[in-house]
């Protein structure tokens, strides 16, 4: 299992280039998972459902399974957020995953960024950015910029710049 990251200010796209990057990189057999870090309350759950009950009632988790995929939620009920390592030691086993978020961490990753978005790029400050995508130039000399519209360029970026996952599937 390897870990390559996606990074970048609220509203550069990075959603948007995953959707591309992941068919590419899954065209090339490899078995692709995400983990999304969101610095906002995220809920996929709903109010009156079972499993919302369920765990409004005090479960630590609830495993959800329903006709075509399955869902772990863990309650944080004020405990800090775990680390990236912990979180992929929870996922089986794949070729890849893309981590959106936890940009301070040190692992390789890719900058979006984009002009019109009016925010200052990450690279320098920030660990672990190997390249930038944007449109257009650059706003910083980063190690090496990519058009953001060549799916096909990041994608061989993604598998070259890859690291492996220390101790995955155990617990950290």
């Amino acid at each position: 299992m390897k870990v390559f990251g996606i990074a970048g200010h609220s509203g550069m796209g990075k959603t948007t280039l995953l959707e591309r990057l992941v068919p590419a990189l899954r065209a090339r057999g490899l078995v692709v998972s995400l983990i999304k870090h969101s610095h906002k309350a995220i809920e996929i759950d709903r109010p009156g459902k079972d499993s919302y009950r369920l765990r409004e009632a005090g479960c630590q988790e609830v495993l959800l399974l329903g006709d075509g995929r399955w869902a772990l939620m863990h309650e944080l009920r004020g405990a800090d957020e775990p680390a990236l390592d912990y979180l992929l030691s929870r996922l089986q086993h794949c070729d890849i995953v893309l981590v959106e978020g936890f940009k301070r961490g040190d692992f390789p990753k890719l900058e979006v960024w984009r002009a019109e978005a009016g925010k200052p790029p990450l690279w320098p400050d920030w660990p672990g950015i190997v390249a930038m995508a944007c449109e257009g130039q650059a706003p910083a000399m980063p190690p090496r910029v990519l058009p953001l519209a060549d799916t096909m360029a990041i994608t061989e970026l993604v598998l070259a710049s890859a690291a492996p996952v220390l101790n995955a599937g155990s617990e950290t």
